[in-house]
C-alpha cells in the first residue's frame, strides 16, 4: 500500500510518501508545498490544490493520512491552516482517495510509542523507522512522514482491518 501523509498548512504543507511492503516501511519521497506570503489567499490555496494534484498524479497513493486541525493559542494561524486543510481535503475527495485523519497525539503514540512525545522524539523515530540517514527536512515533511507511518500502523493492525471491513 502506498500512503501519502500530509501536514496541512498555508505557507508550508508537508508531504511524505511511504510504501508498506511485507510489514516494512519504505520511504518514497518527502518534501513541502510552499506558498509565498505576499500572494493573496485565494491564489495560495489554488497553488496548494494544484501542487497536491501533481503529487497525486506522480505518486498514485492508495490512501492519504491528514493531521486533524489543532488550535493552539494563535487563532490566526489556526484559521490559515484550516483554509489550507480544506483545500487539501477537497482535492483528495475529488480524486476519490480514501482519507484518514489523525490527531497529533495519535501520531505521536503510533510513531514514538508515547502520546506526549516531543517533536524531536517523533522526528528521530521517523528517521529510525524509515532507515534514513538524517531527520527529514523541513519539519513539516517529517510530520507528514509520521502521519503516513501512523496510518501504516493503524491500517496494518487487526483493529484497522476490522474497521475497514465494516465500511
Amino acid at each position: 500500500m502506498r500512503i501519502l501523509g500530509i501536514d496541512p498548512g498555508l505557507a508550508t504543507v508537508g508531504f511524505g510518501v511511504v510504501d508498506t511492503e511485507k510489514g516494512s516501511l519504505v520511504p518514497v519521497r518527502h518534501g513541502a508545498i510552499t506558498t509565498p506570503a505576499g500572494v493573496s489567499l485565494p491564489l495560495r490555496l489554488l497553488s496548494i490544490g494544484d501542487d497536491l494534484l501533481s503529487l497525486l498524479e506522480t505518486f498514485q497513493p492508495d490512501a492519504a493520512a491528514v493531521e486533524e486541525l489543532f488550535f493552539s493559542k494563535n487563532v490566526t494561524t489556526g484559521l490559515a491552516v484550516a483554509h489550507g486543510r480544506g483545500v487539501i481535503l477537497m482535492t483528495l475527495a475529488r480524486r476519490g482517495l480514501p482519507v484518514f485523519e489523525y490527531k497529533p497525539m495519535q501520531v505521536k503514540q503510533a510513531v514514538a510509542g508515547y502520546g506526549g512525545a516531543d517533536k524531536r522524539q517523533v522526528m528521530e523515530m521517523v528517521r529510525q523507522l524509515l532507515h534514513l540517514e538524517a531527520v527529514p527536512r523541513p519539519d513539516d515533511a517529517a510530520d507528514a512522514l509520521a502521519l503516513a507511518i501512523c496510518h501504516a500502523h493503524v491500517a496494518g493492525s487487526l483493529l484497522g482491518k476490522a474497521l475497514r471491513d465494516l465500511v
